[in-house]
């Protein structure tokens, strides 16, 4: 198959820049081939966040989206920030709250529903979306330029031999490739490191999100209120002091969003994320809150964290990387919907020109960058610069930082703060640290991972080879059981990392347990040697967050 515009990840970014490029085909009556690939069984089965959107961007990708039924209904109404002790919850005056923090006129959205109906429009403008095919490989012309994605086979077995159902993958050939694949990206990761795109970029950090939706029951639940925390669990009560950070947000029909980041800079290795989020909802603020609910669907997902020092080289030959595999969420509000559908536009708009000309086999979009160094999506990140690597001072500096540059300064301090070595080189040897005691699962507030795993949708094929790769499998023993306690088992939410003793003795072995993953990426992001690699799947496998 051969398109103009070859678009992979059915996520904010990638829709905004197959709807832009719809809209302009239409205007100048000049046909643009377009293909979104997504690895999903539908789009926004993947797409996974709080998740608060900035309505401005909305705005200037389809002014009319209220008429047209978009699922962004339920505005922010009121909203306190909170820090946390173990026993107690103090609010912070909102005078001075970061104004990156504060949400008058934002909307509390469901991002799967989001895509979804992102997806519908493209669709309408004439765009080709086709869930079920993730983006396996790059393709290449002779002179090493991007030139396509190579979906996945469908129907191989464990041992990688043709099953009964094979299916080749398909060459999806493509003038121009744009890689909005979300956190971590595998094809964005891949061309980062085949063109060198980092060189001139600090390491990117990242942080694991947790999310679940409860009914309530109660008549104080009111649709609109948004309650961010920081301190507790992550900060005290012997747990060191690490960044990260909890949401509750209500929506409509007695639903409660329940969240906590947890940044993947942490330097003890017993640190259990999974673990950190369940302690999280027993603190009695949060409790109060969750009493006599139910707990409807649970999720996990890596977000980027490191901003403006942390960017790529946008572009490369034959394509160029958008939303968040670029690294556009802002920290400092925690949010990153805007700029990835900025992004998108903005790309689509910088390429369309080039289409109409006629690019030459293997062009860079090179005016993508361009335009993308004098936007409001640069210029928002480059305020927030300092927030994040302030915030790696611990909890009451980090805060004091912080505070003196968003709310003081506004943004325009005269330095700019480092963000220092990337997550999987801070994490500290085992023989450092001491385990960390957790709350056993009750089933009412907090829950094990086999059956959060289940409320998050997960299914994948059970005949088919992991896509959990290990380069040198012995390093799982020798190196991360030996010296970090086997941190894989911790820093995964789903249980899809456990050591096997032998029943007679004799080393233990890593068992994957691939069929539970999440695709949160954490582990492709904090393994200690960078030995495990996440490639995608048999297309469709995966979470379902439609609902999320």
């Amino acid at each position: 198959m051969e398109f103009d515009v070859v678009i992979v990840g059915a996520g904010p970014a990638g829709l905004a820049a197959a709807i832009r490029l719809g809209q302009l085909s239409a205007q100048h009556d000049h046909s643009v081939s377009v293909a979104v690939l997504e690895k999903a069984a539908e789009v926004g089965g993947h797409s996974l966040s709080g998740a608060i959107l900035e309505p401005a961007a909305l705005d200037e990708l389809i002014p009319d989206w209220q008429s047209q039924g978009a699922p962004v209904t339920t505005q922010v109404t009121d909203e306190r920030l909170s820090f946390l002790t173990p026993s107690k919850a103090f609010t912070w005056p909102h005078a001075l709250v970061p104004p990156a923090m504060k949400n008058a006129g934002n909307y509390l959205v469901s991002l799967g529903s989001l895509c979804r109906w992102l997806g519908d429009q493209a669709e309408a403008l004439g765009v080709e979306i086709l869930p079920g095919f993730p983006g396996a490989g790059l393709l290449h012309n002779d002179t090493g330029a991007v030139a396509g994605v190579a979906s996945g086979d469908f129907g191989v077995g464990q041992d990688g031999s043709p099953g009964p159902e094979f299916q080749a993958g398909a060459d999806i050939g493509a003038t121009i490739t744009l890689l909005g694949e979300g956190c971590r990206g595998s094809l964005s990761r891949q061309v980062i490191e085949q063109f060198n795109l980092d060189r001139h970029a600090q390491p990117q950090t990242y942080g694991l999100g947790f999310k679940e939706i409860w009914r309530v029951e109660g008549d104080d639940h009111r649709p609109g209120n948004v309650v961010h925390t920081a301190g507790w669990p992550l900060s005290g009560a012997g747990n060191g002091s690490n960044y990260g950070g909890g949401f509750l947000y209500a929506l409509e029909d007695n639903q409660l969003v329940v969240g906590l980041v947890v940044a993947l800079d942490y330097r003890n290795p017993y640190l259990d994320p999974f673990q950190e989020f369940q302690r999280f909802k027993t603190h009695p603020s949060i409790a109060a809150r969750l009493r006599g609910a139910k707990r409807l669907s649970f999720g996990a997902r890596t977000l980027v964290e490191g901003g403006a020092q942390a960017l790529p080289k946008l572009t490369f030959p034959g394509g160029a990387l958008i939303g968040d595999g670029a690294g556009f969420l802002n920290a400092a509000k925690n949010k990153g919907i805007h700029n990835a559908l900025r992004s998108g536009r903005i790309a689509a708009e910088a390429i369309f020109q080039g289409l109409v000309d006629g690019y030459d086999a293997g062009a860079e979009p090179v005016a993508y960058g361009q335009q993308m160094a004098t936007s409001v999506v640069a210029e928002e990140l480059a305020r927030a610069r300092n927030f994040r690597p302030s915030m790696g001072h611990g909890l009451v500096l980090g805060t004091v930082l912080a505070g003196i540059d968003q709310v003081l300064l506004r943004g325009r301090a005269p330095w700019t703060f480092s963000l220092g070595a990337a997550d999987h080189q801070r994490l500290g040897r085992a023989r450092d640290h001491r385990p960390i005691d957790y709350p056993k699962a009750d089933g009412i507030l907090n829950f094990d991972r086999p059956s959060s795993v289940h409320g998050s949708g997960t299914d994948h094929g059970t005949d088919q080879p992991s896509h959990l790769v290990l380069a040198d499998p012995s390093l799982a023993v020798t190196v991360n059981l030996a010296q970090f306690a086997g941190p894989e088992t911790r820093f995964c939410p789903a249980g899809v990392y456990e050591f096997v003793q032998p029943e007679n003795g004799g080393a233990a072995t890593l068992q994957i347990n691939a069929q539970n993953c999440l695709h949160c990426k954490a582990c492709d992001i904090k393994d200690p040697r960078q030995n495990i690699r996440w490639t995608p799947p048999e297309g469709g496998g995966g979470p379902n967050y439609t609902s999320m």
